[in-house]
């Protein structure tokens, strides 16, 4: 099936894929900034009390955001806006299982669907429960992207590809976001290792701070995810973090689209 996603994807570069907190400053002009600068996907971050996968940065917009009052209700406007201003712009969903299947899955596929998302990435519905969320999403047309880790074995692997759409998501250390950079050789070992067994394009994320590193990464992935670097920006520039977003995100995609 052809969609954002698939059509990204294709392209004869690699993507760069962005990260901010919803709700965590002006998130339309956040989210603008970020298209304009060149980034090929955009993930939402869905504020939680409890974000376990996340580093003190992510943490951190999480608590501004709640604290501001964010709601699921708001993340989906802030959806349906982006939808609105960027149509060809692939958006995907990154959070936590309570606020997506708490008014049960089908309300939020079709929630998502109605606003224009793209994908879902679900951190802590493991593969193994992949009837929680990932029917209803696919039914709607939303691909459940899974994470991929330096721990998933030859034995487990099948079981994370099987259903797993739009792009396999691989997190390149194991522990929180944004707090260690993986060694380059082992990227290239598990990406390498990873396209032997999907034809899903390969993302590589967790750490990435600089357009080095991103560039190094662009070499052999389909797509580099930057999150925590962003949200700081975010955090330190309030409403004007989007000029500071602008710039960074330039110097990530010129690495990333040029890599190879």
């Amino acid at each position: 099936m052809t969609n954002r996603l698939s059509t990204t994807f294709a392209a004869p570069r690699p993507s760069l894929v962005c990260f901010i907190t919803a709700g965590d400053g002006d998130t339309a002009a956040n989210l603008d900034a970020l298209v304009e600068a060149g980034a090929d996907v955009i993930e939402l971050g869905m504020p939680f009390t409890d974000p376990m996968a996340d580093g003190p940065a992510i943490q951190a917009a999480n608590l501004r955001s709640l604290g501001a009052g964010t709601t699921t209700a708001d993340v989906l406007r802030y959806a349906s806006e982006f939808r609105a201003r960027h149509p060809n712009v692939p958006l995907v969903l990154m959070g936590y299982a309570n606020p997506m299947v708490r008014r049960g899955p089908e309300w939020f596929a079709e929630a998502a669907a109605a606003a224009g998302v793209d994908g879902v990435i679900c951190v802590d519905i493991p593969p193994e429960e992949d009837d929680a969320l990932g029917p209803a999403l696919r039914v709607k047309g939303i691909a459940p992207i899974r994470l991929a880790t330096p721990t998933t074995d030859a034995a487990r692997l099948p079981q994370v590809l099987a259903g797993s759409e739009g792009f396999l998501y691989y997190v390149s250390v194991a522990g929180i976001t944004g707090k260690q950079q993986a060694v380059q050789a082992s990227i290239e070992e598990a990406v390498a290792r990873l396209k032997q067994s999907t034809d899903l394009p390969i993302a590589v994320g967790f750490g990435v701070r600089t357009p080095e590193q991103a560039a190094a990464i662009a070499r052999v992935a389909d797509g580099v995810v930057v999150g925590s670097a962003l949200v700081e920006i975010c955090g330190e520039y309030g409403a004007d973090a989007p000029q500071h977003l602008k710039t960074l995100t330039a110097a990530l995609a010129e690495a990333v689209h040029k890599a190879r």
